[in-house]
């Protein structure tokens, strides 16, 4: 049989869907599916979960019409697809510079409107969204969610949910896509909740006589494989779309008001497609509930039980494995054996994540203690606030967390635990410039947010011993909370201290001599966690013009421990070097510290714009804001000859190469 001309180049727009058969639907998913494992193997990115939303997101754009109708990812991972049918082809681009974002953007297409990659807010935006198209007159136009049961973990979907439910007549349709996983599997009573509306509606039937007639019907409907109640759950072979309707009238969204279709198979083209209409049809607040598997289609994803390829670096397309194979130990591995070890020696060390169990480093240490690691989900807030009460109760809760999801619980953190002088420790990985994933991930807002905290502390370690020795002196501390924050990837080798002085604050190198005159040197160089290094290697280049220098690393940032002012005095000037957002950063703290000491010594902070840098490597960013050792050596240098130069791009700037 001769081989069909491809679909996939012919689509680029949504109206390009409405025509095709569901023979040639299924033939497109195919193909789709094809080019995601071919080109997300080569670039990296989220492989996994676009892999099970194919037929859902084919037959958002068939049923519904974007961008007049609104489409909301949540939480746009999950979003490749919905990219190739709205015309971005250039894969081959994907998440980097320059190229095709990992998430929707909305510089790439009118179609795309949530750009944050943070889960659980896709429904409050449905809720401002649906309310203005009311407002406006528009009651011809639909918004449409597609959320995981991963993100329904959140709370802020469920008070977005109660509020959208209160109101009947507004065209809202929330697609709950439920593969039982966010990263890992979802946990839970929602995630239980959602499993008996799964797995229980014929065992329910069964219980109750006043359902045995509906039984039958959905029996009959199986036999002849016609329609029952709103469509046949085909795939799966159990219930069909609609049955919940029939045999389970008060389910949790009923409860709440909304109308509720499903559980459907969503791989299902047909099935997919007439739940989507049915929800359309009712014309007010609607769940419609799809079941589908992470990484469908794809066997290496499948039996990958970790995260079923939720995330990978290139992989070989053929076998799923990674191509490369390096060896060297990363931050996050160094946490895991560390807090292991401290969980076997104290009690009362308990860890939290919030749905990142693997990728945060906490695996080992529940294997090794079930009882004394807790996801709570996607639940930062909560998670933040529990934590105030285990604290209270007489545990150390160590919460680790991604960096960027840090803003999410903010206000636990300042108002649960801090007024509250609570023992709490939060670990933050993938601090500073993430890289690939964009704006909503890069990891530097978090030495800002944290300055003013009352009685807080706050480590950055430059290494692995560092690390494993903050870590240590965080969870001796039981009055105050602590935070250690570090970067994404492989730690490298330790970095020796000349000396330590005795707040803590290690001296890792000094150049030349002190001028015999005043008995100062030219720059102290503060190197703040990992951008030590680049403090060490400004260091170097300096010290090859002649010009002194001094490197420190002050380990705990906050607060500003008393030695880095007095060696602030010591010299002409000082510059300070991290890889968060400059506004109130590190730098900010420690004039601040200086001024009210009276130290006059010029201080110039250097750090990231206040500004959402795009994806790129995380060494293209920091050439283009300016923080290589290159670039930092030649201003210091050019600043104390006299010439007066920004240390960094300001914001809003082009950077000093592109003017």
């Amino acid at each position: 049989m001769a081989k069909h001309e491809a679909l996939l180049p012919t689509i680029s727009q949504p109206q390009d869907l409405k025509p095709l058969s569901y023979e040639q639907l299924s033939e497109l998913a195919e193909e789709i599916r094809e080019f995601i494992v071919t080109n997300v193997a080569a670039t990296g990115g989220h492989l996994g979960p676009n892999l099970g939303v194919v037929e859902l997101t084919l037959g958002i754009h068939r049923v519904f019409d974007s961008p007049k109708d609104s489409i909301l990812f949540d939480t746009g991972h999950q979003s490749y697809v919905h990219k190739l049918v709205t015309g971005r082809h250039a894969f081959d681009t994907l998440r980097q510079k320059g190229g095709l974002s990992g998430y929707p953007d909305r510089g790439e297409s009118e179609h795309d409107i949530i750009e944050s990659s943070h889960a659980s807010s896709s429904i409050s935006w449905a809720d401002g969204i649906s309310r203005a198209h009311r407002l406006n007159g528009e009651d011809d136009r639909y918004t449409v969610v597609l959320i995981g049961d991963g993100a329904l973990t959140g709370g802020m979907a469920w008070e977005a949910v109660n509020n959208i439910a209160a109101d009947r007549d507004r065209k809202v349709v929330i697609i709950v896509n439920d593969n039982g996983r966010s990263y890992a599997p979802t946990i839970g009573g929602f995630a239980n909740q959602l499993t008996t509306l799964k797995q229980g509606v014929v065992d329910r039937v069964r219980l109750d006589n006043r359902y045995e007639k509906a039984l039958d019907a959905v029996r009959v409907g199986l036999q002849k494989g016609g329609a029952v109640g709103q469509g046949i759950y085909r795939g799966l072979h159990g219930m069909k779309a609609g049955i919940k309707d029939v045999v389970v009238p008060n389910g949790i969204f009923e409860d709440l008001g909304m109308k509720y279709v499903g559980p459907i198979d969503g791989h299902d083209q047909e099935a997919v497609e007439q739940a989507l209409r049915a929800a359309k049809n009712y014309a007010g607040p609607v769940i419609v509930h799809a079941i589908t598997e992470k990484g469908h289609g794809y066997a290496p994803a499948r039996a990958h039980e970790d995260d079923q390829f939720h995330a990978v670096g290139q992989i070989d397309p053929m076998t799923g494995k990674a191509v490369s194979t390096s060896t060297k130990e990363s931050w996050t591995s160094v946490f895991a054996r560390e807090i292991k070890d401290i969980a076997d020696e104290r009690e009362d060390i308990v860890g939290i994540t919030g749905a990142m169990l693997i990728p945060v480093g906490l695996r080992e240490f529940a294997k090794a203690h079930p009882e004394r690691v807790i996801d709570v989900g996607i639940a930062e807030q909560h998670a933040i606030a529990m934590s105030a009460g285990l604290a209270y109760g007489g545990m150390h809760p160590v919460i680790a967390l991604y960096a960027t999801f840090l803003n999410r619980g903010f206000d636990q953190l300042l108002m649960d635990v801090a007024l509250h002088k609570a023992g709490v420790t939060l670990v933050l990985d993938r601090s500073g410039i993430t890289g690939p994933d964009g704006a909503s991930h890069h990891g530097m807002w978090d030495l800002a947010l944290l300055q003013f905290i009352p009685g807080l502390h706050l480590a950055a370690p430059r290494d692995a011993s560092t690390l494993r020795e903050a870590l240590r002196e965080a969870v001796a501390i039981d009055n105050a909370p602590t935070v250690i924050r570090y970067p994404k990837g492989s730690v490298g080798e330790d970095i020796p201290a000349l000396e330590r002085r005795e707040d803590g604050v290690d001296v890792l190198v000094r150049t030349g001599q002190a001028h015999p005159d005043t008995g100062q040197r030219d720059v102290l160089l503060v190197g703040v966690g990992a951008m030590a290094r680049v403090a060490l290697a400004v260091s170097d280049l300096l010290a090859a013009q002649g010009i002194e220098s001094t490197v420190i690393d002050p380990r705990w940032v906050m607060p500003v421990p008393a030695s880095v002012i007095e060696l602030a005095r010591e010299h002409r000037i000082v510059v300070t070097i991290e890889d968060g957002v400059r506004a109130g950063g590190v730098g900010a703290r420690i004039r601040q510290e200086m001024r009210a000491a009276g130290v006059d010594t010029a201080l110039s902070e250097l750090g990231l714009p206040a500004e959402f840098i795009p994806h790129a490597s995380r060494e293209q960013i920091l050439e283009e804001v300016g923080l290589t050792p290159e670039q930092i050596s030649a201003d210091i240098v050019a600043q104390l000859s006299g010439v007066k130069v920004p240390y960094a791009r300001e914001e809003g700037q082009k950077p000093r190469h592109a003017q």
